[in-house]
């Protein structure tokens, strides 16, 4: 139902957008559908794919492994697995998404697959070293991560209190 309502929102906000354009100028609402059939049609095999791909790797992941590693009782040392895992994996969100719903799939806990997510959305180390150390000061990316270090591991421990 939440999906349906978040779906359904953002349409009325396409809407909304698309007819402030049409206001503005026709030519404007016209170069606005060009330029999101080029987005659509640059981003669709990325999302083909990563669906294709987090559909295998559900099955593909062998289940004893990720019930010892990520399963209800690895407990803190399955968080840290989990964060470790979620900063080493590269890529976008169908990437880490898809992993995160494979491991789900897979009979990882939701407080492992929780702190997964939330490692690779703070701490990607691709990121870090593709885009933060060689435009910021490391003083920097050093501060940014030590104050992210400890969010998988909140995050893993509120939605394990939270069930």
């Amino acid at each position: 139902m939440i999906v349906i309502g978040f779906t359904t929102l953002l349409a009325l906000i396409a809407a909304a957008l698309c007819i402030i354009a049409y206001r503005r100028s026709p030519a404007l609402l016209s170069d606005g559908f060009a330029d999101a059939r080029t987005q659509f049609m640059h981003l669709l095999p990325r999302l083909a794919i990563g669906i294709l791909g987090s559909g295998f790797l559900a099955h593909l992941l062998p289940k004893e492994t990720v019930l010892a590693l990520f399963g209800p009782n690895s407990g803190w040392a399955g968080t840290a697995l989990a964060s470790l895992a979620g900063a080493l994996t590269p890529g976008g969100p169908v990437v880490g998404y898809a992993i995160g719903a494979a491991s789900l799939k897979a009979g990882a806990d939701l407080a492992q697959v929780v702190a997964y997510v939330t490692a690779w959305s703070l701490l990607t180390f691709n990121r870090m070293i593709t885009w933060e150390i060689p435009s910021m000061p490391w003083r920097i990316v050093v501060l940014r991560v030590a104050v992210s270090l400890p969010f998988p591991f909140l995050a893993a421990g509120i939605t394990m209190l939270a069930r």
